[in-house]
């Protein structure tokens, strides 16, 4: 999940529900779109880091996006964060994405909700920039989650690019992410990832990722190989 959300969508979560109802009324059929994926990961690596403690992880996406850019939605996983307890995690994400020549711009925020134990919950705001090059789109991006009581009373930052391009006309494509986090949930920590994806058609990818860190301080932060396959509706 973990989706990038666009600065001028900001307005739009201001808006009364009475005006939002009435404008959606308004709007002709297919203004809206419903979407869903599930996926089945070896492990979860969240910024380089298990959170499933190298456990494998099921995941589940419900979004709802508008013409204008407009979306929300949320995200489930199991989780291992409470002395390696199994646990679950609903992110709660809204935003806005923007296309304007070729230069996609998305911005938004995220709620990192943890039904068995309240104290680890937070919020974070992220935005990115992607920009085509060639076939494929070169993406820098950031997050950064001020301080609150349940992540120390430190605000914390991350910074990657990333990069996706697929390989001529086949199913298959290649990625990768550099990042470096600093503040509550590392000390100038770096992770990095490389991998391939394919698609096998009816909504189906597979997709293998080499994941590794630096200065994680933690073995959940070792190098791994994670598989995936992800199911979209």
């Amino acid at each position: 999940m973990r989706t990038l959300i666009a600065m001028a969508a900001l307005p739009l979560l201001f808006v009364s529900s009475g005006a939002f109802a009435q404008d959606a009324e308004e709007e002709p059929a297919g203004a809206w779109e419903i979407d869903a994926e599930v996926g089945v990961h070896s492990d979860y690596r969240f910024r380089g880091i298990s959170l499933s403690s190298k456990d494998p992880q099921v995941t589940a996406e419900v979004s709802v996006s508008h013409e204008s850019g407009f979306y929300a939605g949320v995200w489930a996983s199991n989780v291992a964060l409470n002395a390696g307890a199994d646990d679950v995690e609903l992110d709660l994400y809204a935003g806005y994405a923007a296309d304007l020549d070729g230069v996609s711009l998305d911005v938004g925020a995220v709620y990192y909700l943890y039904p068995g134990n309240s104290d680890f919950n937070y919020v974070e705001f992220l935005a990115s920039v992607g920009i085509a090059v060639g076939p494929g789109t070169v993406t820098v991006g950031a997050a950064y989650a001020p301080s609150q009581d349940n992540i120390g009373n430190q605000d914390n930052v991350y910074f990657y690019v990333s990069g996706d391009m697929p390989i001529g006309e086949t199913p298959l494509s290649l990625h990768g992410t550099f990042g470096i986090e600093d503040g509550a949930f590392g000390d100038n920590k770096r992770d990095w990832l490389v991998g391939a994806s394919y698609d096998l058609g009816s909504g189906v990818t597979a997709t293998v990722d080499y994941v590794d860190t630096a200065r994680a301080f933690s073995p959940l932060g070792d190098a791994t190989v994670v598989g995936r396959l992800t199911f979209a509706f």
